[in-house]
């Protein structure tokens, strides 16, 4: 079943973009990521054009986080205040994010930026998943319990000055941390296609020493209108948006989430997390194989 995409300008098979969504979905819904971090990746070992990839992505995942959003504004566990500021910071580094695609596209590096960026960051993130993960199944093997964490914001976040309250997180701080923080997603998701929830929530626990049950419903929001805008902005500038291709994602990664949601229920979390450290060392891998692999053939000639 092959289907034309007009942006990225080729054909692929339709069932195996809904499958790679598909394992997108499967993956959100068994650890409780957005997933959006390996979507472009994966779109790109298929053959999809980076820029596409990436900008195509983000569409995707504004669609996916629509229903987690509504779901937490239910239970009141959305900081609209933060929200806002990270929304605000969000918008204007999407801005700055154009500048930087538009000036990398225009010298030709933006393909090698975005795997560069994707091999540092999945590279990271996937050893800091590993160690605790590691050290979560030791805990369980020996009986040892792991010392909670006490909730604090990080020394330069307190020393900024004009501080506000955000009452749903429990924080007197000042703005501008969050709003820098948002600005750094709103980049990240610019070009690379990403949500940005994988280095928000983190950065909002530890940085800003959030409560953890306004972090997710607070992210998935800023997530919402940054990715839209995003969306907004590719499509306009960069013109790399390919909805088709956006749909059939959304269409698989609905359908996967679900069956994810019903998997880990029947995995203990420990083995959940060092299986998704796992599978983001191996996309990882993968993605600085593609950059420092030399073809045989350098350049081809195609006739039609």
């Amino acid at each position: 079943m092959d289907l034309y995409l007009p942006i990225a300008n080729l054909s692929v098979n339709a069932l195996v973009i809904i499958a790679l969504g598909g394992v997108v979905g499967l993956l959100s819904g068994m650890f409780g990521v957005g997933g959006g971090f390996l979507t472009t990746p994966l779109l790109i070992f298929y053959g999809i054009p980076p820029t596409v990839a990436a900008a195509s992505a983000a569409s995707q995942v504004t669609g996916a986080s629509v229903s987690g959003v509504v779901t937490h504004m239910s239970r009141g566990t959305v900081d609209f205040r933060m929200g806002g500021v990270l929304i605000a910071g969000g918008v204007v580094g999407a801005g700055l994010g154009v500048l930087i695609f538009r000036l990398l596209q225009s010298i030709g590096q933006i393909d090698t930026v975005i795997g560069i960026l994707y091999v540092l960051l999945l590279g990271g993130i996937g050893s800091l998943m590993a160690k605790e993960s590691i050290q979560a199944l030791i805990a369980l093997k020996t009986g040892r319990k792991i010392q909670a964490r006490k909730r604090r914001h990080h020394p330069l976040v307190a020393a900024m000055p004009m501080r506000w309250r955000f009452y749903r997180s429990g924080l007197y701080i000042s703005p501008l941390a969050p709003l820098l923080l948002g600005m750094a997603t709103g980049i990240l998701t610019m070009l690379l296609g990403v949500g940005g929830g994988f280095i928000l929530v983190p950065a909002m626990l530890y940085l800003l020493g959030m409560t953890t049950q306004s972090v997710v419903g607070t992210s998935l929001f800023q997530i919402l209108f940054v990715t839209m805008a995003t969306t907004m902005m590719h499509a306009m500038t960069t013109h790399a948006v390919d909805l088709v291709l956006a749909m059939l994602l959304l269409i698989g990664s609905v359908t996967g989430a679900q069956v994810g949601t019903r998997i880990s229920m029947t995995i203990r979390p420990e083995y959940l997390r060092i299986l998704l450290a796992a599978i983001v060392l191996l996309v990882a891998a993968r993605m600085a194989l593609g950059l420092g692999f030399r073809p045989d053939e350098i350049y081809t000639v195609e006739l039609r």
